[in-house]
This record gives C-alpha cells, sequence and structure tokens, in this order.
C-alpha cells in the first residue's frame, strides 16, 4: 500500500509541476520546437531544471543498499543502441513534434478540459497495442 501512495503523490505532484509549467499546452511546446519563429525558451528551462533535480536525487538514492519501498536497485543494463530503441526514438520525437504533447504531459493535460490530449493517449496506446501485437508473431 505504501508503494501505491507514495506513486500517487509523485504522480500528483509531477502532474501539478506539468500544468504549472505550461507544459501541459501544446503552443507553449511547439513554440519551443520553432526556433525560426514564435521560439519559446521556457522548456529548455523545465528540462534543465528537471535534469538538474534528478541528478542530485541519483547521487543520494545510489548511496542507499537499495530502494525504500523496494528490495533492490531495478536498472536497465543493456547499453546497446538496436533498431527498436532507435525507431522508437524517432516516432517519439516526430509525436512530440507534431502534436505538442509529450507523453509524460498527456495525462495531465486531459485534466485542462480539452480533447486532443484524449486523442493523443488513444494514438499512442494503438501504438504500444500495435507494437505488443507485432513483436508477439515474430517470437
Amino acid at each position: 500500500m505504501a508503494k501505491v501512495f507514495t506513486a500517487f503523490v509523485f504522480g500528483l505532484i509531477f502532474g501539478v509541476g506539468i500544468l504549472i509549467s505550461g507544459m501541459a499546452n501544446p503552443a507553449k511546446v511547439l513554440n519551443f520546437f520553432d526556433v525560426a519563429g514564435t521560439w519559446d525558451p521556457s522548456l529548455m528551462f523545465v528540462m534543465g531544471g528537471a535534469l538538474i533535480v534528478t541528478a542530485i536525487g541519483y547521487r543520494f538514492v545510489f548511496r542507499l543498499p537499495h530502494p525504500l519501498l523496494d528490495g533492490k536497485f531495478l536498472v536497465p543494463t543493456r547499453k546497446d543502441l538496436d533498431l527498436k530503441l532507435i525507431l522508437g526514438s524517432v516516432i517519439f520525437g516526430v509525436g512530440w513534434g507534431m502534436s505538442g504533447f509529450c507523453p509524460g504531459g498527456l495525462i495531465p493535460a486531459i485534466g485542462i478540459g480539452i480533447v486532443e490530449p484524449i486523442i493523443a493517449v488513444a494514438a499512442v496506446l494503438a501504438g504500444m497495442y500495435t507494437y505488443k501485437t507485432l513483436t508477439r508473431t515474430q517470437a
């Protein structure tokens, strides 16, 4: 129960942060990508702030023998770049650039009362389902 409550609290903090920073607003995100036009560098500061907080947090957390709410750290061990990772990154970037919605901001964006994030979430779920279906038949 502690894991669920902790996940809820941190998810709530993340969602509120996304809303306060304006990152749930696709126009703000798209203006970040419009370097030749109405460029808005504020997304760069949001990302930079997130990187700083994460870097500091990792320095403290990995000094612990194990996470506070789990028996071991679950850290990816693969270091190679494969075609799935590269294509997934390209699809992620194109989707983000076209829609203005980063997947991390989609759920909080649903709360602002517009239909576009709902459509984007449906597209993300459809992509996940398609990937799972295609990779299941290859195995």
